[in-house]
C-alpha cells in the first residue's frame, strides 16, 4: 500500500517550517506523498486571517516544485468545524487502498489523548511525531494504544510561526525568507495580513 502523510492546519499562511516538517516526515517514514489539508474552521484556534481560497492558493504556490506534495481540500469543502477523525474517515472511504499517517509536531503528541475519538483515530492512522533535537519527546504518559501507533521522526529546529508572520506583516516588517518567495508575492499582491 502507498503511504500518505497528512499534514493539517490553517496554513495562515504556509511557511518554510511547514514545508520542512512535511519533508522531514516524507524522508523519515519513506512516505510516497504528503497531503496538506487546510482547515476551514479549526476547533481550537481563532478563525484564520485569510479566506480559504487565499490559503489554498498560497499552499499550491508553496508546494508547486515538489511532486511528492499536494493540497487536499476536503476540509475546505465541508461545512462546520473540522475534526481529524472525520477527515481521516472520509479519506479512507475515498481511498481504501492507501495507508494514512497523520503528521503532528512534538508539542501536539502529548495532547493526542484529548483528540476527538482518539481510540478510533489511532486504529485508522499511524501518527508521525516530529521532534526537534532540543525537545525530545516523552511518550511515557501516552496510553499504550497511541504509543504503539506513533513513529518519532526528527526535524531541524526552525523558529518560524504563522502568527509571527502575520504580526510582522501588520507592523510593516519583512517576511522574506520565512516563506517561499511565491507566497510572499501572493501576500503582497493581495494585501493580506496588513493592519
Amino acid at each position: 500500500m502507498r503511504k500518505i502523510g497528512l499534514l493539517g492546519g490553517t496554513f495562515d499562511p504556509i511557511h518554510n517550517g511547514h514545508l520542512l516538517a512535511a519533508q522531514a516526515a516524507l524522508e523519515a517514514v519513506k512516505l510516497d506523498e504528503v497531503w496538506f489539508i487546510p482547515t476551514l474552521t479549526p476547533p481550537h484556534k481563532p478563525q484564520p486571517g485569510a479566506d480559504s481560497s487565499s490559503r489554498r492558493l498560497m499552499l499550491e504556490a508553496a508546494i508547486s516544485g515538489n511532486p511528492a506534495f499536494r493540497v487536499e481540500d476536503i476540509e475546505l469543502r465541508r461545512a462546520g468545524t473540522s475534526y481529524t477523525i472525520d477527515t481521516v474517515t472520509a479519506l479512507q472511504e475515498r481511498h481504501p487502498d492507501l495507508n494514512f499517517h497523520w503528521i503532528v509536531g512534538s508539542d501536539m503528541v502529548k495532547d493526542l489523548p484529548n483528540w476527538r475519538e482518539i481510540d478510533n483515530l489511532a486504529r485508522r492512522v499511524t501518527f508521525i511525531g516530529l521532534e526537534r533535537p532540543d525537545q525530545p519527546g516523552d511518550d511515557s504518559l501516552l496510553p499504550d494504544f497511541i504509543r504503539s501507533r506513533l513513529i518519532r521522526a526528527s526535524m531541524p529546529p526552525m523558529g518560524i510561526s504563522s502568527s509571527e508572520i502575520r504580526r510582522r506583516r501588520k507592523e510593516g516588517g519583512s517576511i522574506r525568507y520565512m516563506l517561499p518567495e511565491s507566497v510572499v508575492e501572493f501576500i503582497q499582491r493581495n494585501g493580506l495580513y496588513e493592519s
